[in-house]
């Protein structure tokens, strides 16, 4: 059994300055970039978590060197066809759903079967989404009866360039299309619904050919073949996602105030930011720059004196997709009754999210209305808990534990939470911080 975390009593307010970790998308992509450059590419301040070693793991498989230093990460590209493919080659993604559904956007050129697995919570995610645009290009598929992992796909030399249309709003399917569209021999276009744009950054900050056009509710992507991709050297922001548990629990106490330093405050990525700051919640940006296509600034939090409820308009969703777990508990302490709606991605994430919210707040008092893609809740500004909570099962969802670990440090009783180790995933300096902020040693 992974060791738990126990915790009784309430943070302190304080007045700190932080660091999180490097931004976990942009490391990912960076190492799937690099594998394609012809050079080396060497990286700064990269997410070392088990997401980022998976994707490490999987491209030294893939034929790629990769050497790993104190402060930093050189990978030794072999170009854009470099890939070295073994018979019976199994690739593992571990618990990453970006690792693994941008892999096969990867590999959709092999001659040769390559199986992808992953963990037992990856393994229940849909993979038929990324499947049902990449066999247009020509590849094949062998996909269990559930849709999720294991997998086998056999690609082809010869891919058929497409027109696809993205309507559930996923950076990772777009992102798979747009490396399969590099490998082929014409345009391919994608009508995306909006959703993270790293990868157009990346595409436009290396000079990969890229159209783009926007409208409203979604933009036209245009890719075309490649020869060669530079390499690129990259000091990763801090993630706005890390970040997003101190920003909340800084807004839950009372008295508090946080800087945490140069977070990648991409607009495709405020969400969280833009409905806190809806709710009360006093943030601003200091210090903010442009680097490589990305923007960069210093977040600052201070606790309101009062949290507002919120009815969420749905448009911000995709920028707040990965944050609504702990959007939720500030909601838990608002004054009046929040909505938020058209979530049925948060039930296909590495737990059904939507579900456990509900469960979470049940346990700490709060009432709340679930549907298959909405939630109500009721909340409490004067919140407090007084009770034994036990928390496991959850697949080991990284932010399920963080989650609770702020409603514990925010709202009080008695806390075990089990899977401790979750947090590798994702967020391993995640309890030291905490620790920095209860001036524990």
């Amino acid at each position: 059994m992974s060791a738990s975390l126990s915790i009784k009593k309430k943070i302190n307010n304080f007045d700190k300055i932080i660091t999180v970790s490097g931004d976990k998308s942009i490391s990912i992509r960076w190492i799937l970039f690099s594998s394609l450059a012809n050079g080396v590419y060497i990286a700064k301040n990269l997410l070392i978590s088990e997401d980022i070693l998976a994707a490490i793991s999987i491209i030294r498989k893939l034929g790629i060197k990769v050497k790993i230093e104190k402060n930093s990460c050189k990978v030794y590209g072999k170009g854009i066809f470099g890939y070295n493919y073994k018979n019976n080659l199994v690739l593992n993604a571990k618990n990453s759903g970006t690792l693994g559904r941008l892999i096969l956007g990867l590999i959709i050129n092999s001659p040769k079967t390559i199986k992808l697995i992953g963990d037992k919570s990856l393994s229940k995610r849909d993979f038929k989404r990324i499947a049902i645009p990449l066999k247009k290009f020509g590849a094949k598929f062998k996909l269990k009866k559930s849709f999720g992992l294991p997998l086998e796909i056999k690609g082809t030399k010869n891919l058929t360039p497409i027109y696809y249309e993205e309507t559930k709003g996923s950076a990772q399917v777009k992102s798979a299309i747009m490396f399969a569209g590099i490998r082929t021999n014409g345009k391919t276009i994608i009508k995306a619904s909006k959703s993270r744009n790293h990868h157009e950054l990346l595409f436009k900050y290396l000079k990969i050919p890229i159209k783009i056009k926007k409208r409203k509710k979604f933009d036209f992507i245009e890719v075309n073949k490649v020869k060669k991709i530079k390499p690129l050297n990259y000091k990763i922001p801090s993630d706005i996602s890390s970040a997003s548990f101190f920003i909340v629990l800084t807004a839950l106490l009372n008295k508090s105030k946080l800087t945490i330093k140069k977070v990648n405050i991409n607009p495709s990525r405020v969400g969280v930011i833009t409905i806190l700051k809806k709710m009360g919640v006093n943030i601003f940006f200091k210090n903010k720059i442009k680097y490589k296509g990305e923007t960069i600034a210093d977040i600052v939090v201070k606790s309101p004196k009062k949290i507002k409820s919120i009815n969420c308009p749905s448009n911000l969703n995709s920028g707040a997709i990965d944050e609504f777990l702990i959007i939720f508990l500030v909601a838990a302490k608002a004054h009046g009754v929040s909505y938020f709606k058209n979530l049925s991605e948060l039930n296909k994430k590495e737990s059904p999210r939507l579900l456990w919210a509900s469960k979470i707040l049940k346990n700490i008092g709060i009432k709340t209305i679930v549907t298959n893609d909405s939630i109500k809740i009721f909340g409490n500004p004067e919140i407090k808990v007084n009770k034994k909570i036990i928390i496991k099962n959850f697949l080991k969802d990284h932010r399920i534990f963080m989650c609770c670990t702020i409603a514990a440090l925010s709202f009080g009783g008695n806390w075990i939470i089990h899977d401790k180790d979750s947090i590798n995933t994702s967020f391993p300096s995640f309890l030291k911080i905490i620790s920095n902020l209860k001036n524990e040693k």
